[in-house]
């Protein structure tokens, strides 16, 4: 792929129920999830009208015995899985799936940084560019925001594996740490900020662009999940949700304000 280094290419959802997924994000964010998967493995692609976001990737019986729980995760894009795989695990990161590659489609492997939240590397083999990550792309990813047990060592982390710098910075409300703003490719991707509370879940979090916030919160209560957070807008104008699917995994969504 011909992305600039080290920023988001790609998407996806570990479900226990991708059908139960497909109905609940295809209402949320205006979604047309694949209905059915390739054989030999369940995995949906995640259509936006524009292009594809990523993908839905069923959790088996035999992954949760491993461990694995459901989650959003994103791919970082690299120049060499494997060199970038031994990197991360000198810098105190883990690699939790050694690389392995998909005729066609590219090789990854599945690592975590050194507070442990989990995320892939992937060089892919298509000449064409990801879209999956658009800040003003409908359905496309908009915001990645980490949320750490050491935001110190977090941003040294990523800065050295993958480039990010921290160009600014905004204190969060009652002075509870600072929200960092991550500097990829050619402009802000994210941001990361300090755990608020014992039970705010550690990770990356995605937030999703979408037509009406409004909308969208009712969809979510609609369908089974929870509305953590808002309505409410954010510095730039938009408004946000965070949210749960009915699997309990965390999100956002992202939608325009109301106009001036």
């Amino acid at each position: 792929m011909t992305n600039a280094y080290g920023t988001p290419i790609w998407y996806e959802l570990v479900s226990p129920d991708p059908g139960a997924s497909r109905t609940f994000y295809d209402a949320v964010l205006g979604w047309e999830i694949d209905a059915e998967s390739p054989p030999g493995m369940d995995y949906r692609m995640i259509a936006t009208g524009n292009g594809n976001v990523g993908g839905v990737m069923r959790l088996t019986d035999e992954m949760a015995s491993g461990g694995a729980t459901p989650k959003w995760l994103f791919y970082i894009g690299v120049e060499d899985v494997d060199a970038t795989a031994a990197a991360i695990t000198a810098a105190g990161g883990a690699v939790l799936m050694p690389a392995w590659s998909i005729p066609g489609i590219g090789r990854m492997a599945v690592v975590a940084d050194p507070q442990g939240i989990p995320f892939y590397i992937m060089r892919g083999d298509s000449d064409e560019a990801s879209t999956a990550f658009d800040r003003t792309d409908m359905g496309k990813c908009h915001w990645n925001e980490l949320v750490t047990s050491d935001q110190p060592s977090a941003n040294a982390f990523y800065a050295t594996l993958f480039g990010w710098s921290y160009p600014n910075k905004m204190v969060l409300p009652d002075g509870r740490g600072d929200y960092v703003f991550i500097h990829a490719g050619d402009g802000e991707i994210g941001a990361t900020m300090p755990r608020q509370s014992p039970d705010q879940p550690l990770g990356w979090q995605f937030y999703f662009r979408a037509p009406d916030i409004e909308a969208s919160a009712a969809a979510v209560r609609d369908g089974g999940g929870t509305v953590l957070l808002g309505p409410h807008e954010v510095p730039d104008g938009d408004r946000i949700i965070v949210a749960t699917d009915p699997q309990g995994v965390v999100f956002g969504v992202v939608a325009a304000g109301a106009p001036a």
